[in-house]
């Protein structure tokens, strides 16, 4: 059987990025920019034929969807598991604001996966849903196909780790995404074992088959 693939896929620039504002479950658009992103980086992504498109319903998410849908002709599916986490109040504040009111808040969130912000989903909450949607994603992908999933920044790190089976205190030594910068996870089989592997973070190039001798 083949390897398939998962390609956790970041929006373009929206105007809130360019502030450093929370988005969160806040609907924001692509800013000029950011749609010329998602131009590129679809053209690139294009090249690898994906089976299926999956998108973050919130429109920095689908519009840049829609960029690739575009190039391979497939159709975009809607799945709010892939959304951002929700930040509750810290949305649309900048970091120093939400220092300012949420002090407390912000150190006690510190690297905590189940602390709850005011009004906020907590990040394992997000992670959970997010695992949740690729292993239904991967249900449904035949051998040797290739999955896009559009969605954000915070929730691709924490979805991802939770996804690969990682230990919680190591969800915060990951870094973030870039605008339209993509991490991709392989379907790695070992005789008759199989199990998925991070192969590349926050990259803007094509994948390549490794050449070396690590299993």
């Amino acid at each position: 059987m083949k390897d398939r693939t998962l390609i956790l896929w970041r929006h373009g620039r929206t105007a809130w990025n360019v502030a450093g504002r929370v988005q969160g479950h806040t609907d924001t658009d692509l800013d000029e920019v950011g749609r010329a992103q998602a131009a590129e980086a679809a053209a690139r992504l294009a090249a690898l034929e994906p089976a299926r498109i999956f998108s973050s319903h919130l429109k920095r998410a689908s519009d840049t969807a829609a960029a690739l849908a575009r190039f391979v002709e497939v159709d975009v599916e809607l799945d709010s598991r892939f959304q951002e986490v929700g930040f509750g109040e810290r949305e649309g504040l900048t970091s120093q604001e939400s220092w300012e009111r949420f002090g407390h808040h912000m150190r006690a969130s510190k690297g905590s996966p189940h602390y709850r912000f005011p009004g906020a989903e907590t990040t394992f909450e997000a992670a959970e849903r997010f695992a949740a949607g690729l292993h239904d994603v991967i249900a449904e992908l035949p051998s040797g196909e290739t999955a896009v999933i559009v969605t954000h920044g915070g929730v691709a790190r924490v979805g991802a780790c939770k996804f690969l089976g990682l230990a919680e205190d190591a969800w915060f030594t990951i870094g973030g995404l870039n605008n339209c910068s993509w991490s991709v996870l392989t379907e790695w089989r070992f005789g008759d074992e199989a199990m998925w592997r991070l192969m590349e973070w926050n990259a803007g190039t094509l994948p390549e088959p490794i050449l070396s001798d690590d299993i």
